[in-house]
């Protein structure tokens, strides 16, 4: 091939220059799709201290989980309004025996829960 100007350069890495019939004009892409990425969401609201702000929070973020499922609740963090970069986050997350997380307000006593009703205890209870 001698002439590489952009038009015959994407007809023949289509694959129109190698004796295939009826080919496209321009080549699928080379790279996959990119994955989804990871967003977040701020929600502002007023209360009279962080006890009950952080108590509010978990409300939240708990009923947006069960509104939308997508919501992924172990990457809920909470922080005040002028201070985003300290964000802590409002669940546990401790990773089980088969993977899964619990479900349960950070910093909990005692063993750590599965989601679900009746889900899966692991941990050291009430020990500690």
């Amino acid at each position: 091939m001698r002439d590489n100007r952009p038009v015959y350069w994407r007809r023949w890495t289509a694959g129109a220059g190698r004796g295939g019939g009826e080919t496209p004009l321009v080549a699928p892409p080379r790279r996959p799709p990119r994955p989804d990425r990871f967003f977040t969401a701020h929600l502002g609201f007023t209360a009279p201290d962080e006890a009950v702000a952080r108590d509010l929070a978990v409300g939240y973020a708990e009923a947006l989980s069960a509104l939308r499922p997508e919501v992924a609740l172990g990457a809920s963090a909470f922080s005040a309004a002028d201070n985003w970069q300290r964000a802590q986050p409002l669940f546990c997350g401790a990773v089980g025996p088969d993977g899964e997380r619990c479900v349960d307000v950070a910093d909990h006593p005692g063993f750590h829960h599965a989601p679900g009703p009746g889900g899966l205890g692991w941990g050291d209870g009430d020990r500690g």
